[in-house]
């Protein structure tokens, strides 16, 4: 088991970055390999197609962030409240689960939400607690005079990690919501609706980079995983393992897993865009890899390598995974990896180290050297391109 103090190190606070890099592609780019202590190299985010060969595969997250933090009060004391909207009950519209930051939340308090010019533009009342979440609740909307999408697109505010906000306060930087609305999603982000996060890696990308990387001969697949508010959650148990994972949504098209495949037989790098596309690669290949295993012992067992991907499996449309990966996992499809740099003692730290063949101290080695040379940390920061060589 891998206690979860070998996930630390220290970040100065002013390394959070505060504000997107400006181009996307402008972004600085630590490029490594999974192999070897071999010095990293230094370079930016629009360099990346000369880290690139034609014949790669990038696989990319395209799920849009919502409008999901909720700011208003509580009708019945005028006390503040803030929240984040999680889902929708698919077979009674109108009825939410959302986070709840609000003193003695109790069944029955109804929440006025206001738009981002303070006018009420919703109200909902409190249920019941909702799930094993803290803070969690069933909600129900007053008076609903829209569906929920364009109601969140009223009073819903860019659901922007609690760091990045804490860190402008102390810095004293307001930034619109309009402008957090537009730098806080990808590029190539599709009609799939539904993260409360975004997808941090893909936010480099610009329409003119992805034109320089497919013309480089470099194929794409896409993938969705929404991702939910866990992503925020530290480790705060002795053991990693000991973490209850958050379950996510994930989708990978027949078509895409297709492509995918294609590229492992051919010996071909798999090279994700986001620990959130790691983990959909990796929850799929598991959910096939187990039907493989259980339908008889004549078929292949494995996604490892180059070889022969177990096609025969019945695909699915959907997986809810709650995987966590970490140092000792054997990876079934991803070879290299664009990502951010990590919040401390968390899961996506974790999964980054799981890639390099020395484990985490290779990684922390890394995360050092990345504050000497004063990297910007975490949603909005720079980022490590990780290479199987």
């Amino acid at each position: 088991m891998l206690r979860t103090r070998a996930l630390d190190y220290e970040l100065p606070e002013s390394l959070i970055a505060t504000r997107a890099a400006e181009p996307r592609d402008s972004a600085r780019l630590m490029v490594v390999s999974r192999r070897g202590e071999a010095e990293p190299t230094h370079a930016r985010v629009a360099d990346l197609p000369g880290y690139l060969r034609p014949g790669d595969l990038l696989v990319f997250n395209t799920t849009r962030v919502i409008p999901a933090r909720l700011v208003g009060r509580r009708r019945d004391s005028s006390g503040r409240i803030e929240g984040l909207f999680l889902s929708e009950d698919p077979t009674h519209p109108g009825r939410w689960v959302l986070l709840v930051r609000a003193k003695r939340a109790k069944t029955g308090v109804v929440l006025d939400l206001y738009t981002p010019n303070d006018s009420i533009g919703a109200s909902l009342r409190l249920i019941e607690p909702a799930g094993d979440e803290p803070g969690a609740w069933a909600a129900e909307l007053l008076d609903p005079i829209a569906p929920t999408l364009d109601i969140l697109a009223r009073v819903g505010r860019t659901p922007l990690p609690p760091y990045i906000l804490k860190a402008r306060r102390a810095a004293g930087i307001e930034v619109g919501d309009a402008q957090d609305r537009e730098r806080y999603q990808t590029v190539y982000a599709g009609r799939s609706t539904g993260s409360v996060a975004a997808p941090t890696a893909g936010l480099h990308f610009t329409p003119m980079l992805l034109e320089r990387v497919a013309a480089l001969g470099v194929e794409r697949a896409d993938v969705v995983l929404h991702v939910g508010p866990g992503t925020f959650r530290p480790v705060e148990t002795e053991y990693l393992e000991q973490h209850h994972m958050h379950a996510e949504h994930c989708e990978i098209s027949p078509e895409a897993w297709t492509r995918i495949t294609g590229a492992r037989r051919q010996g071909r790098r798999v090279i994700a865009v986001g620990t959130t596309t790691a983990r959909t690669l990796e929850s799929y290949a598991l959910h096939l890899e187990g039907q493989v295993a259980s339908s008889g012992p004549s078929q292949p067992a494995s996604f490892g390598g180059a070889g022969p991907a177990p096609l025969s499996a019945a695909h699915p449309g959907s997986v809810n995974t709650s995987l966590l990966i970490a140092p000792g996992y054997r990876w079934r499809v991803v070879d290299g990896l664009l990502t951010n740099f990590h919040l401390p003692r968390s899961t996506l730290l974790a999964m980054v180290g799981a890639l390099f063949d020395a484990g985490l101290p290779r990684l922390i080695t890394l995360y050092r050297s990345a504050v000497e040379r004063a990297y910007r940390f975490y949603s909005y920061g720079d980022a490590m391109l990780v290479l199987p060589d």
